[in-house]
């Protein structure tokens, strides 16, 4: 009895010597690391860890030395693999503390509360996706190595080992959706195809990227619903991704007019409103006629914006505003259905209603900004080199 309070006593005293220490070293980090972000996620994150593992582990050493009475007794053998078990989950929450502290202190350099994150939301999801793998594998790595000190298990290995062929056969075309989608997580995760906090239409729905793991993808919808993807589906299916370049977006108002509208007036009614609007970046605002048929014709407002919840904005801002426009300044500019009645011979002139107050004419060369995607401003001149190229444009323009 005597000896196994010994024991008692030294396995206590190893674990107080062992918070003794660690409490040392945490309060020396801690003074010494005050100005280093390092040092900071290492007070914070790694200390509870690291407190765990130093305590089993001299446990584990004060009940090995001071059960030398029990040498080949069952009780001290399932005692000392206990507590070697106990010493390889330690050491592996350890690790992956301290691989998580290290990936919170590289994301720390990286700010999103930036114009264009675009280059920080690709090294975050990098990142991301390398915390979940990492912590995968140490979490599969510890399991095996716990199961190989059982003595049985390794005796099964030698086993296992020699139809490895099969069982990897086997298990392959088990998990085929499984290990195809964590390829595809990582494949997103480095080829840039979509990032963490881009802004997507998936399914014909608007939405951002919210989580992104190696299995599946959430999507939150632009009226807070969750949409949730395998990884897989963003290899196989086309998606739009509306920030891949960048943040600033370009977006459009459709109207389908009568003929008689006065697209001039209306380019500068646009115009006014979006220098008047705080949604607005100041550079794209461009107003043209795409199409003319069917009796009526198909107007286009092309806006831009700093990101895409201030374009949704905007849009819906450009089309109530020229909507209450043409109602309230320019009716015969509505859409109407038109009925002739008479033969091919008679004479049935129409004349389009003048507009109650002049619109200023433009001379034949003289377009404005305003009526060009593809010139007239500096942003429409880059424009143009992107779809055209440089020579074809300038050729062109001649």
């Amino acid at each position: 009895m005597q000896s196994y309070l010994e024991t008692i006593v030294a396995a206590l005293a190893a674990a107080a010597i062992a918070l003794l220490l660690v409490e040392v070293v945490h309060r020396v980090i801690g003074r010494l690391g005050r100005s280093s972000l390092l040092m900071t996620e290492l007070t914070e994150h790694a200390h509870r860890p690291f407190q765990v593992a130093a305590t089993v582990l001299a446990v584990q050493f004060g009940a090995r030395f001071s059960t030398g009475y029990a040498v080949g007794t069952p009780f001290r053998r399932v005692v000392l693999h206990t507590l070697v078990l106990a010493v390889i989950a330690s050491a592996a929450w350890l690790v992956a503390s301290l691989l998580v502290v290290i990936e919170d202190t590289a994301l720390a350099r990286f700010r999103m509360d930036v114009p264009n994150n675009r280059q920080v939301r690709r090294v975050r999801t990098q990142v991301v996706m390398l915390r979940r793998l990492t912590i995968a594998v140490i979490v599969i790595l510890t399991v095996g190595v716990m199961m190989m000190t059982f003595p049985a298990v390794r005796g099964v290995g030698a086993g296992v080992l020699t139809s490895a062929g099969v069982v990897g056969v086997v298990a392959a075309l088990a998990a085929q959706s499984l290990l195809g989608n964590v390829f595809a997580g990582l494949q997103l995760a480095f080829s840039d195809a979509v990032r963490l906090d881009d802004v997507v239409v998936v399914e014909g729905e608007w939405g951002r990227i919210e989580e992104l793991t190696l299995s599946y993808v959430v999507v939150q919808i632009w009226d807070d619903r969750r949409l949730i993807l395998p990884t897989s589906y963003f290899t196989k299916t086309p998606f739009e991704n509306w920030t891949r370049t960048e943040a600033a977006v370009l977006g459009t108002a459709e109207f389908d007019l009568d003929w008689a509208i006065p697209v001039q007036a209306m380019r500068e009614e646009l115009r006014r409103l979006v220098e008047s609007s705080e949604l607005w970046d100041g550079r794209v605002c461009v107003l043209q006629v795409t199409d003319a048929t069917g009796g009526m014709v198909k107007v286009r407002a092309l806006v831009s914006a700093a990101d895409a919840g201030s374009l949704w904005d905007l849009r819906c801002l450009v089309r109530e505003h020229l909507v209450a426009w043409v109602r309230d300044h320019r009716p015969t500019a509505l859409p109407r259905m038109r009925a002739e009645v008479g033969d091919a011979t008679g004479a049935l002139p129409w004349q389009a209603v003048q507009p109650r107050r002049p619109v200023r004419r433009l001379a034949d060369t003289d377009v404005p900004d305003d009526a060009r995607l593809f010139g007239g401003s500096d942003d429409g001149e880059a424009r143009s080199e992107t779809f055209v190229g440089r020579e074809e444009s300038a050729d062109a323009r001649r």
